[in-house]
């Protein structure tokens, strides 16, 4: 295991060398948009690094964890889709690398200062402390309705984040990034930030995210020295084209850069709730050069000194990034930034995804058109609102919400190509073979051109896993599915079943190989919608733990042996049925009953004969 030798600033053990950025005074008080500054700028005398050694033993295997975070969520109200959309989407990513075989660190947490909390905290006649609890655990219980499996939850009003928030704050001020202007701008507080391009704006100042027009602001604050990392963030942004994903968001983030990059306000005089800065009673640290902050004090275990030392020796940098597109700016330019002056490394990859729609505008608390998650999960399960989410939408792009849409995908995916499929199979098996696999899987698809077919779309997911397309991945395990249910109508086993003799051991086989592929479909499927999956592999004979130790080399054909015991066959995902205003539950289970008098001939039969 790399072994890694990290001497902090608390330790006293500073490698000196010259400034990597010498301090341009004219630069600082050539800023525009309306930046004035007064003559009492902060530097520090001399620009000192921690030194970061990293060292490995050709005598030991590296094991690098694969850590993954979403954004720490702003707790100034419940959460809503698109949060949890950020969540899903890193969970089936944690939960492939996991099958991989790889030590994951999953991260996600809440963000809990700032102006908005204050503010929400008074409105409900609570304080801030109390309003983050109460907001923090309806996120923690949405993630535990939702199958999401982190490993790490860290809010930033932790005493141990705080710690580490103002060490990092210390470091970076060594280094000659920090000093102390007048700002006078137009400020969002919904983004918590100064827009300094008004090009961005909309008509009367309004922020075109939260379309909120942006108020007048000028206070004392202390500024970080972004305009000194210019040149290193463009060589970062071309040698490192993966840095920033998908494509779309690099060219917008280059653009960004490459525009010119201007020093931002990383203190506020104005609010209270917050960590203060270190040796000042009248200044608290800016949400983002906080919160940013809890991707690396998550990293420590609960137990060991709160000290940046600790925390990146647990895992920094992080392999992947996943944020809403709307954040790029903080994640991509600031925060790689921050990162340098402090003399960390950047994180492997920013990934910013779209936006989650509904009436083609995004959806978000400050515009209060949410979508709410937990009536999802209530209503529909959590397979079904994973499953559409990562399905239908594709990864990195917006996507639009439709109830009706939501409905037709899970019952034509979950319900009838996935689910009936186990559920008719099963059915023959028990009527015609005791429930019991005739012989292995690989001697029932000797020659068969059913299990090429099988494992090139194994691969096909794989690939589109890797690369995070989740939504193709979702569409080569269904395609295992959909060959299933044309295999077993086209060889009607229970027809076969009938003839006897040799037709009778083909069947057999045919049913061996079908099984096969769904439990193929549920190790494959099994980041996507977990629970489901399950039920699936419990329905094929296994244990739950079983399961949960199945890793991606599982997806081989050939687990199925023969002699093996099947459960009872036992629907793995119920269809939605749409109750109309005023429909009590028993008209309902009357129209659910009706529907299944019209499952197709081919599916009508072979659960009859089962």
């Amino acid at each position: 295991m790399a072994t890694r030798i990290q001497l902090s600033i608390q330790n006293s053990l500073w490698l000196l060398s010259s400034p990597l950025h010498p301090i341009n005074t004219k630069g600082l008080h050539n800023l525009k948009n309306r930046l004035h500054f007064r003559s009492n700028l902060i530097s520090s005398s001399s620009s000192r690094r921690a030194l970061y050694c990293t060292c490995t033993s050709s005598n030991l295997p590296t094991t690098e964890p694969y850590v993954i975070t979403t954004p720490l969520y702003y707790v100034n109200a419940p959460p809503h889709m698109g949060s949890a959309y950020t969540t899903i989407a890193a969970d089936a990513i944690a939960r492939f690398q996991r099958l991989l075989g790889k030590k994951v660190i999953f991260i996600t947490g809440t963000d809990e200062h700032g102006e908005k909390i204050a503010t929400a905290a008074a409105a409900h006649g609570s304080s801030p402390n109390e309003h983050c609890d109460v907001i923090s655990q309806a996120y923690k219980a949405l993630w535990e309705d939702l199958d999401i499996a982190y490993d790490k939850f860290i809010r930033t009003t932790n005493p141990r984040h705080e710690a580490i928030v103002k060490e990092f704050y210390l470091r970076v001020l060594a280094n000659g990034d920090i000093y102390r202007a007048d700002y006078d701008g137009l400020y969002c507080v919904n983004c918590e930030e100064y827009k300094v391009d008004e090009k961005e704006l909309l008509d009367n100042n309004c922020c075109p995210i939260h379309l909120k027009p942006c108020v007048a602001r000028k206070e004392d604050n202390y500024f970080f020295a972004l305009s000194r990392y210019q040149k290193k963030l463009e060589e970062t942004l071309e040698q490192n084209p993966d840095f920033v994903q998908p494509s779309s968001r690099l060219n917008e983030v280059q653009g960004w850069v490459k525009s010119g990059l201007r020093d931002f306000s990383i203190s506020r005089a104005s609010v209270d709730w917050g960590i203060r800065v270190p040796n000042e009673d009248k200044q608290t640290i800016y949400v983002w050069f906080d919160a940013l902050l809890g991707y690396i004090s998550a990293l420590m275990e609960e137990k060991s000194q709160a000290t940046l030392q600790t925390a990146v020796s647990s895992g920094w940098p992080a392999s992947l990034h996943l944020i809403g597109k709307d954040i790029l700016r903080f994640h991509a330019v600031y925060w790689p930034a921050m990162l340098m002056s402090a003399g960390l490394s950047v994180p492997k990859m920013v990934f910013g995804h779209g936006f989650l729609t509904k009436d083609g505008m995004k959806m978000g608390k400050s515009l209060g058109n949410t979508l709410e998650p937990n009536d999802l999960v209530q209503r529909f399960g959590s397979d079904g609102v994973r499953y559409f989410f990562l399905r239908e939408v594709e990864f990195g792009d917006d996507g639009d919400y439709s109830e009706d849409r939501f409905i037709n995908i899970v019952n034509a995916h979950l319900a009838n190509t996935i689910g009936n499929l186990l559920n008719r199979t099963l059915g023959l098996l028990k009527k015609n073979c005791q429930s019991t696999l005739v012989v292995d899987s690989t001697i029932a698809a000797e020659g068969n051109a059913f299990k090429d077919t099988v494992e090139k779309l194994v691969e096909k997911a794989r690939f589109q896993y890797e690369n995070l397309s989740l939504s193709s991945a979702c569409e080569a395990v269904l395609e295992i599915g959909n060959a299933g249910n044309l295999y077993i109508d086209e060889h009607a086993p229970w027809s076969l079943f009938k003839q006897g003799g040799a037709a009778s051991e083909a069947a057999a086989k045919d049913l061996v190989i079908i099984l096969e592929a769904m439990r193929i479909i549920a190790i494959a499927l099994s980041a996507i919608t977990p629970s489901l999956c399950k039920r699936i592999y419990t329905q094929l004979g296994y244990s739950e733990d079983q399961f949960n130790a199945a890793t991606w080399d599982d997806t081989k054909w050939g687990g199925l042996k023969g002699g093996q015991i099947m459960a009872q066959p036992k629907p793995v995902f119920a269809r939605i049925e749409i109750q109309m205003e005023g429909e009590d539950e028993g008209e309902l289970k009357k129209k659910a009953s009706k529907k299944k008098e019209r499952i197709p001939q081919a599916q009508t039969q072979s659960l009859a004969e089962a």
